[in-house]
């Protein structure tokens, strides 16, 4: 942050970062929290508090003595140091999401190195969770591709794992449908795009590698298999099965899309058929 003096923040904001910072399972501790208050000379006006009031109390004194948030921003760059979190990531992501979200009100974000920068402001809840999306960070985290972010968004904005599952193997699907000109599905796509047969002079539509080995036809065969278990459990189930009774959590999402995306990394590196020259 710039030397500047920045706008003060008001109390529902200001409890609202405290009541994130001293959360009770994931928030700083209470040695934590003394410790970096003292780092940052701000003075500990009620040491005896529960942890939020305690950062709630401190951060409104400091405050209304300089009449600017500076010392309270600082506070959380200094508590979001990545270097602190080096152990516990998921920690790191649970600050700097619930806080991006109360400091977007008033124009601030916090970036992957834990400063704070100035971004455009939001007025509503919804704008907020929109900028925001803790299972957007955790996809990146994954290296996720970017396929599976274009056609799924909405259902990785509103964190809905049901239906987010379901629209990344369709989109895996429509890819295929595109790279091999064929219209099927399921299974049927699959063979018709993958399958060969050089006894019977049959190339595939699409190929992942040269095929000019056992090694690497047996490489091409797996991949069929995955691609077939992956609409026959987690599309076919999503499209038939009711969300109350099929029911994944975010950990399961996460492991689904990391194969459906495995898959389209594959298909960034197919060899089609029309380019390659068999032995």
């Amino acid at each position: 942050m710039s030397t500047k003096k920045h706008q003060s923040f008001d109390s529902a904001i200001m409890e609202s970062i405290s009541r994130v910072l001293g959360n009770t399972e994931k928030g700083l501790t209470g040695s934590e929290i003394d410790r970096l208050l003292q780092e940052c000379k701000i003075v500990n006006t009620d040491p005896s508090a529960t942890k939020w009031k305690r950062l709630f109390n401190a951060f409104a004194h400091r405050q209304n003595q300089d009449e600017c948030s500076n010392a309270v921003l600082y506070f959380i760059g200094q508590t979001l140091k990545p270097t602190r979190y080096i152990h516990n990531k998921d920690r790191f992501i649970f600050f700097k999401i619930e806080l991006n979200k109360i400091l977007a009100f008033y124009g601030y974000e916090i970036q992957e190195d834990g400063k704070i920068k100035q971004v455009e402001k939001v007025s509503t809840i919804s704008e907020a969770e929109k900028r925001i999306s803790r299972l957007k960070e955790k996809l990146q985290q994954r290296d996720i591709h970017q396929e599976i972010f274009r056609y799924c968004n909405a259902e990785i904005v509103s964190e809905n794992y049901f239906h987010l599952v379901f629209e990344a193997t369709k989109s895996l699907a429509q890819r295929i449908r595109i790279m091999s000109t064929l219209k099927s599905d399921g299974s049927t796509l699959i063979d018709e795009a993958f399958s060969f047969n050089f006894g019977k002079n049959k190339l595939p539509k699409i190929a992942i590698n040269m095929l000019d080995t056992q090694s690497l036809q047996s490489e091409q065969k797996g991949f069929v298999n995955l691609l077939k278990g992956v609409f026959s459990m987690f599309r076919n189930t999503t499209a038939h099965e009711p969300k109350i009774i099929w029911k994944i959590d975010e950990e399961e999402s996460l492991d689904i899309l990391s194969i459906v995306s495995y898959a389209h990394k594959k298909l960034d590196k197919v060899i089609m058929s029309q380019n390659m020259e068999y032995k």
